[in-house]
């Protein structure tokens, strides 16, 4: 394993080359289209590394949540997250699965951390090549009474923060009900073996679930680019991996949080309690497939 900045060097300068420059995250750039021109250099970089028997298992599933969203449902995907090839691995196997894959792949729209828009041009170009709404995680907000000292500064960084967000689910209230198919990744951010809690998943989650009609859940078992810990997002480690990417039948959304919130005793967090359900129900899918690809 190498860092992916290194292996592929005149790959990503030259995909920089079609990087559009989309300057800082504001309220009237929440919602950003995907840019198409990207794609070739990072579906190369996934073809040289996905190893035979890579694909998606119950496809049907997922004809079955975009059939449900052109019809009118308001459609989620709750994906499991190790990389920030989740997303590009499971658009590449989309679209190489036919043209109701491409369609799919075409409709869906990630939900987005700001970091990946402002961090550096680099990682915002790799993030710029999918359509996505940008958000100010929860966990960003409240890093920021430690990381900005100055009380104006944080105030405005805050008011920035709460502004964008409600920017953010204005835009999500257009497009669940355009036959768009939300993802979200549950634990707002990459799992890391050294750290159980970054598995665990956020509360807020439960709102997304909340204002959508169907939802289905999507694990992802191996991980072409594995986090480094001790670099920078450029410099995760590039591998050859297979990956198997399983989704469920649609879950009316309103019956899984009702069954959950009946189950959950009344002096617990029923918020937290849906979202741990769907952070429980993710573990027992991908352990399945795994025990499958072993067998």
């Amino acid at each position: 394993m190498e860092p992916i900045s290194a292996r592929y060097k005149d790959t990503i300068l030259r995909m920089m080359a079609h990087a559009a420059d989309t300057g800082s995250v504001t309220v009237d750039k929440v919602y950003q289209e995907g840019n198409k021109r990207i794609l070739p250099f990072i579906d190369a970089m996934i073809a040289e590394n996905l190893e035979p028997g890579s694909g998606i298992r119950s496809f049907a599933n997922l004809e079955r949540l975009a059939s449900l969203s052109r019809d009118g449902a308001k459609c989620l995907l709750l994906v499991e997250h190790y990389s920030n090839f989740d997303l590009p691995a499971f658009s590449f196997l989309l679209r190489k699965a036919g043209p109701e894959g491409e369609r799919i792949a075409e409709s869906i729209v990630a939900i987005a951390g700001i970091k990946l828009s402002e961090t550096n041009p680099v990682v915002t170009a790799f993030t710029g090549a999918y359509s996505r709404l940008v958000i100010y995680p929860s966990r960003s907000i409240d890093e920021l009474a430690t990381k900005i000292v100055d009380p104006a500064r944080r105030a405005a960084e805050t008011a920035k923060a709460n502004a964008i967000n409600l920017a953010s689910m204005k835009e999500l209230a257009r497009l669940r009900t355009e036959g768009r198919l939300v993802l979200v990744f549950p634990a707002g951010t990459r799992f890391r073996p050294w750290d159980p809690a970054s598995k665990r998943g956020v509360r807020e989650i439960d709102s997304y679930i909340r204002s959508f009609d169907y939802m289905s859940l999507v694990t992802i078992n191996g991980n072409i680019l594995r986090i480094n810990p001790d670099g920078e997002m450029l410099e995760d480690l590039i591998c050859k991996d297979r990956v198997v990417i399983d989704v469920s039948d649609p879950k009316p959304c309103s019956a899984f949080r009702e069954a959950i919130k009946a189950s959950t005793p009344p002096d617990a967090d029923k918020k937290q309690a849906v979202v741990d359900a769907v952070m429980a129900e993710l573990d027992a899918m991908h352990e399945g497939v795994e025990r499958t690809l072993k067998a």
